[in-house]
């Protein structure tokens, strides 16, 4: 079975800073992505970025050039450094771990990233 364990999250005013980990274990291969997803009041989950085996990664256009997504294959953990942030960016931010083969998806409990004007 996969745990994932979020932190990190808090408050902050708008133009700064927050960096969310997000511990995995159990089974974990990094040929399988990891990634961070967020939810808004009233809104659908969407995805804010994902990073792939190889190092690829791949982020939400409303982020890009402000977040930076990375992981640590030794530790089991992967990071969204999160930068220039605006109140748009407030909601609860959820870990993900897809395990290709059976198209598994794993998902931590979230954590709550607010951001004042």
């Amino acid at each position: 079975q996969v745990q994932l364990v979020e932190s990190g999250g808090g408050l902050v005013e708008a133009g700064g800073s927050l960096t969310l980990s997000c511990a995995a274990s159990g089974i974990i291969s990094s040929n399988n992505p990891m990634g961070w997803y967020r939810q808004a009041p009233g809104k659908q989950r969407e995805l804010v970025a994902v990073t792939s085996s190889g190092g690829g990664t791949n982020y939400a256009d409303s982020v890009k050039g402000r977040f930076t997504i990375s992981r640590d294959n030794a530790k089991n953990t992967v990071y969204l450094q999160m930068n220039s942030l605006k109140p748009e960016d407030t909601a609860v931010y959820y870990c993900n771990y897809w395990v290709r083969w059976s198209d598994m998806n794993y998902w931590g409990k979230g954590t709550l990233v607010t951001v004042s004007f």
